[in-house]
Protein backbone atom coordinates (compact mmCIF):
# COMPACT_ATOMS: atom_id res chain seq x y z
CA UNK A 1 0.00 0.00 0.00
CA UNK A 2 1.37 3.40 -1.04
CA UNK A 3 1.86 6.16 1.52
CA UNK A 4 -1.04 8.36 0.39
CA UNK A 5 -3.34 5.37 0.09
CA UNK A 6 -2.46 4.16 3.60
CA UNK A 7 -2.84 7.61 5.12
CA UNK A 8 -6.23 8.01 3.46
CA UNK A 9 -7.25 4.62 4.82
CA UNK A 10 -6.07 5.64 8.31
CA UNK A 11 -8.28 8.73 8.13
CA UNK A 12 -11.20 6.61 6.99
CA UNK A 13 -10.62 4.22 9.91
CA UNK A 14 -10.50 7.13 12.37
CA UNK A 15 -13.71 8.57 10.96
CA UNK A 16 -15.42 5.31 11.90
CA UNK A 17 -13.65 4.64 15.20
CA UNK A 18 -12.69 8.11 16.42
CA UNK A 19 -9.24 7.11 17.66
CA UNK A 20 -6.75 4.25 17.48
CA UNK A 21 -3.39 3.22 18.86
CA UNK A 22 -0.26 2.78 16.79
CA UNK A 23 -0.37 -0.92 17.62
CA UNK A 24 -3.92 -1.32 16.27
CA UNK A 25 -3.15 0.64 13.10
CA UNK A 26 0.09 -1.21 12.39
CA UNK A 27 -1.74 -4.53 12.72
CA UNK A 28 -4.66 -3.41 10.54
CA UNK A 29 -2.44 -2.09 7.76
CA UNK A 30 0.19 -4.83 8.11
CA UNK A 31 3.13 -2.49 8.61
CA UNK A 32 5.53 -1.41 11.34
CA UNK A 33 4.83 0.93 14.21
CA UNK A 34 7.57 3.22 12.90
CA UNK A 35 5.78 3.58 9.57
CA UNK A 36 2.45 4.32 11.27
CA UNK A 37 4.08 6.94 13.50
CA UNK A 38 5.52 8.68 10.43
CA UNK A 39 2.04 8.63 8.85
CA UNK A 40 0.47 10.12 11.97
CA UNK A 41 3.12 12.85 12.14
CA UNK A 42 2.37 13.88 8.55
CA UNK A 43 -1.39 13.76 9.12
CA UNK A 44 -1.00 15.83 12.30
CA UNK A 45 1.11 18.40 10.44
CA UNK A 46 -1.75 18.69 7.92
CA UNK A 47 -4.19 19.19 10.82
CA UNK A 48 -6.10 15.99 9.94
CA UNK A 49 -5.46 14.14 13.21
CA UNK A 50 -4.52 14.95 16.79
CA UNK A 51 -1.69 12.90 18.27
CA UNK A 52 -2.46 11.13 21.55
CA UNK A 53 -0.31 9.02 23.84
CA UNK A 54 0.45 5.91 21.80
CA UNK A 55 -1.81 6.80 18.87
CA UNK A 56 -4.04 9.44 17.34
CA UNK A 57 -7.61 10.67 17.08
CA UNK A 58 -9.48 12.33 14.22
CA UNK A 59 -9.47 16.10 14.29
CA UNK A 60 -13.24 16.63 14.37
CA UNK A 61 -12.83 20.27 13.44
CA UNK A 62 -11.65 19.02 10.06
CA UNK A 63 -14.22 16.24 9.65
CA UNK A 64 -14.48 15.81 5.90
CA UNK A 65 -11.38 14.63 4.05
CA UNK A 66 -9.86 16.42 1.06
CA UNK A 67 -10.93 14.88 -2.23
CA UNK A 68 -7.35 13.84 -3.06
CA UNK A 69 -7.27 11.74 0.13
CA UNK A 70 -10.65 10.13 -0.52
CA UNK A 71 -9.61 9.12 -4.02
CA UNK A 72 -7.23 6.50 -2.62
CA UNK A 73 -9.76 4.81 -0.30
CA UNK A 74 -11.25 1.55 -1.65
CA UNK A 75 -10.27 2.62 -5.17
CA UNK A 76 -10.87 -0.82 -6.77
CA UNK A 77 -14.39 -0.99 -5.34
CA UNK A 78 -15.13 2.56 -6.45
CA UNK A 79 -14.11 1.86 -10.04
CA UNK A 80 -16.31 -1.24 -10.24
CA UNK A 81 -19.24 0.62 -8.70
CA UNK A 82 -18.71 3.44 -11.21
CA UNK A 83 -18.61 0.99 -14.11
CA UNK A 84 -21.98 -0.41 -13.05
CA UNK A 85 -23.42 3.08 -12.63
CA UNK A 86 -22.31 4.06 -16.14
CA UNK A 87 -24.56 1.29 -17.51
CA UNK A 88 -27.56 3.36 -16.38
CA UNK A 89 -26.65 6.22 -18.74
CA UNK A 90 -28.18 6.54 -22.21
CA UNK A 91 -27.55 8.87 -25.12
CA UNK A 92 -29.55 12.06 -24.70
CA UNK A 93 -29.76 11.86 -20.90
CA UNK A 94 -29.62 14.91 -18.66
CA UNK A 95 -27.51 14.13 -15.60
CA UNK A 96 -26.25 15.62 -12.35
CA UNK A 97 -22.94 14.51 -10.88
CA UNK A 98 -22.45 15.52 -7.26
CA UNK A 99 -18.82 16.00 -6.23
CA UNK A 100 -17.40 12.82 -4.72
CA UNK A 101 -14.55 10.36 -5.21
CA UNK A 102 -16.75 7.43 -6.30
CA UNK A 103 -18.88 9.47 -8.71
CA UNK A 104 -15.69 10.98 -10.16
CA UNK A 105 -14.66 7.50 -11.33
CA UNK A 106 -17.58 7.62 -13.79
CA UNK A 107 -16.34 10.62 -15.75
CA UNK A 108 -13.75 8.81 -17.96
CA UNK A 109 -16.54 6.39 -18.94
CA UNK A 110 -18.56 9.17 -20.58
CA UNK A 111 -16.28 9.61 -23.60
CA UNK A 112 -18.43 7.20 -25.66
CA UNK A 113 -21.50 9.44 -25.36
CA UNK A 114 -22.02 12.29 -27.81
CA UNK A 115 -25.21 13.90 -26.54
CA UNK A 116 -25.41 14.37 -22.78
CA UNK A 117 -26.38 17.35 -20.65
CA UNK A 118 -24.30 17.30 -17.47
CA UNK A 119 -24.51 19.53 -14.43
CA UNK A 120 -21.96 19.26 -11.63
CA UNK A 121 -20.55 21.26 -8.75
CA UNK A 122 -17.12 19.63 -9.16
CA UNK A 123 -14.31 21.64 -10.75
CA UNK A 124 -12.29 18.44 -11.36
CA UNK A 125 -15.19 16.85 -13.24
CA UNK A 126 -15.72 19.92 -15.40
CA UNK A 127 -12.03 20.08 -16.30
CA UNK A 128 -12.10 16.42 -17.32
CA UNK A 129 -15.36 16.74 -19.26
CA UNK A 130 -14.18 19.70 -21.34
CA UNK A 131 -11.17 17.66 -22.48
CA UNK A 132 -13.46 15.17 -24.25
CA UNK A 133 -13.90 15.37 -28.01
CA UNK A 134 -17.69 15.18 -28.05
CA UNK A 135 -20.81 17.33 -28.04
CA UNK A 136 -21.82 17.35 -24.38
CA UNK A 137 -23.54 20.28 -22.70
CA UNK A 138 -21.77 21.10 -19.43
CA UNK A 139 -23.31 23.19 -16.66
CA UNK A 140 -21.28 24.21 -13.61
CA UNK A 141 -23.25 24.98 -10.47
CA UNK A 142 -22.39 28.31 -8.91
CA UNK A 143 -21.54 29.17 -5.33
CA UNK A 144 -18.51 29.47 -3.12
CA UNK A 145 -15.48 27.37 -4.05
CA UNK A 146 -14.60 24.76 -1.41
CA UNK A 147 -10.93 23.91 -1.85
CA UNK A 148 -11.04 20.69 0.19
CA UNK A 149 -13.53 19.05 -2.16
CA UNK A 150 -12.64 21.13 -5.25
CA UNK A 151 -16.33 21.91 -5.62
CA UNK A 152 -18.80 24.80 -5.50
CA UNK A 153 -21.39 25.14 -2.76
CA UNK A 154 -24.09 27.67 -1.99
CA UNK A 155 -26.72 28.31 0.65
CA UNK A 156 -30.20 26.86 0.36
CA UNK A 157 -31.76 29.82 -1.50
CA UNK A 158 -28.97 30.07 -4.06
CA UNK A 159 -28.89 26.28 -4.55
CA UNK A 160 -32.64 26.13 -5.11
CA UNK A 161 -32.50 29.09 -7.49
CA UNK A 162 -29.74 27.56 -9.62
CA UNK A 163 -31.68 24.31 -10.04
CA UNK A 164 -35.25 25.60 -10.04
CA UNK A 165 -35.43 25.89 -13.82
CA UNK A 166 -33.91 22.49 -14.59
CA UNK A 167 -35.27 18.96 -14.67
CA UNK A 168 -32.73 16.14 -14.92
CA UNK A 169 -33.15 12.44 -15.58
CA UNK A 170 -30.69 11.14 -12.99
CA UNK A 171 -28.52 12.30 -10.13
CA UNK A 172 -25.39 10.31 -9.30
CA UNK A 173 -24.29 10.98 -5.74
CA UNK A 174 -21.91 9.58 -3.13
CA UNK A 175 -22.10 9.79 0.66
CA UNK A 176 -19.98 9.69 3.80
CA UNK A 177 -22.56 7.60 5.60
CA UNK A 178 -25.73 5.60 4.91
CA UNK A 179 -28.02 4.80 7.81
CA UNK A 180 -31.38 3.04 7.47
CA UNK A 181 -33.12 5.52 9.77
CA UNK A 182 -30.76 8.50 9.47
CA UNK A 183 -30.63 8.47 5.66
CA UNK A 184 -27.86 9.65 3.36
CA UNK A 185 -25.40 11.82 5.29
CA UNK A 186 -22.24 13.85 4.75
CA UNK A 187 -19.50 15.58 6.74
CA UNK A 188 -19.71 18.54 4.38
CA UNK A 189 -21.49 21.42 6.13
CA UNK A 190 -22.13 23.12 2.77
CA UNK A 191 -24.56 20.46 1.63
CA UNK A 192 -27.50 22.61 0.50
CA UNK A 193 -26.50 22.11 -3.13
CA UNK A 194 -26.72 18.33 -2.75
CA UNK A 195 -30.18 18.67 -1.18
CA UNK A 196 -31.30 20.83 -4.11
CA UNK A 197 -29.86 18.32 -6.59
CA UNK A 198 -32.05 15.60 -5.08
CA UNK A 199 -35.14 17.70 -5.79
CA UNK A 200 -34.11 18.46 -9.38
CA UNK A 201 -33.60 14.86 -10.57
CA UNK A 202 -36.25 12.30 -11.50
CA UNK A 203 -34.09 9.47 -10.17
CA UNK A 204 -31.40 9.41 -7.49
CA UNK A 205 -28.60 6.85 -7.87
CA UNK A 206 -26.39 6.45 -4.81
CA UNK A 207 -22.83 5.16 -5.27
CA UNK A 208 -21.29 3.92 -2.02
CA UNK A 209 -19.00 1.07 -1.01
CA UNK A 210 -20.20 -1.23 1.77
CA UNK A 211 -18.01 0.42 4.43
CA UNK A 212 -20.32 3.48 4.39
CA UNK A 213 -23.34 1.58 5.70
CA UNK A 214 -24.15 1.94 9.38
CA UNK A 215 -22.25 5.23 9.52
CA UNK A 216 -24.03 8.49 10.28
CA UNK A 217 -22.33 11.79 9.47
CA UNK A 218 -23.58 15.09 10.93
CA UNK A 219 -25.54 16.46 7.93
CA UNK A 220 -28.52 14.70 6.33
CA UNK A 221 -28.77 15.07 2.54
CA UNK A 222 -31.91 13.00 2.00
CA UNK A 223 -34.09 10.23 3.35
CA UNK A 224 -33.44 6.77 1.93
CA UNK A 225 -37.02 6.65 0.64
CA UNK A 226 -36.03 9.22 -2.01
CA UNK A 227 -33.27 6.97 -3.38
CA UNK A 228 -34.17 4.90 -6.45
CA UNK A 229 -31.00 2.83 -6.87
CA UNK A 230 -28.02 2.04 -4.66
CA UNK A 231 -24.90 0.57 -6.23
CA UNK A 232 -22.48 -0.96 -3.75
CA UNK A 233 -20.18 -3.97 -3.42
CA UNK A 234 -21.15 -7.53 -2.52
CA UNK A 235 -19.55 -7.24 0.91
CA UNK A 236 -22.67 -5.38 2.06
CA UNK A 237 -24.07 -6.88 5.27
CA UNK A 238 -27.23 -8.89 4.52
CA UNK A 239 -29.20 -6.96 7.16
CA UNK A 240 -28.67 -3.71 5.24
CA UNK A 241 -29.48 -5.37 1.93
CA UNK A 242 -32.78 -6.71 3.27
CA UNK A 243 -33.67 -3.36 4.85
CA UNK A 244 -33.00 -1.51 1.57
CA UNK A 245 -35.07 -3.98 -0.44
CA UNK A 246 -37.89 -3.56 2.07
CA UNK A 247 -37.79 0.21 1.40
CA UNK A 248 -38.30 -0.53 -2.31
CA UNK A 249 -34.80 0.52 -3.35
CA UNK A 250 -33.16 -1.16 -6.33
CA UNK A 251 -29.89 -2.54 -4.92
CA UNK A 252 -27.11 -3.48 -7.34
CA UNK A 253 -24.24 -5.48 -5.81
CA UNK A 254 -20.90 -5.38 -7.60
CA UNK A 255 -18.56 -8.36 -7.25
CA UNK A 256 -15.24 -7.07 -5.89
CA UNK A 257 -13.49 -10.43 -5.52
Amino acid sequence: MKVKERQAAILDYLQINGSASVEVLSEKFDTTGTTIRKDLVQLAENNMVIRTYGGAMLNKEVGDQPVDHKTFINIAKKKKIAEEAAKLIYEGDSLIFDAGSTVAQMIPMLTKFQNLTIMTNSLHMVNELVSFDNDQTIILMGGHYRRKSASFHSNNKLADASLNYYSFDKLFMGADGVDITGGVTTFNESYDGSVAMCKAAAKLVLLVDSSKFGRRSPNVVCNLKTVDTIITDNELDIKYYNALIKLGINVILVDVH
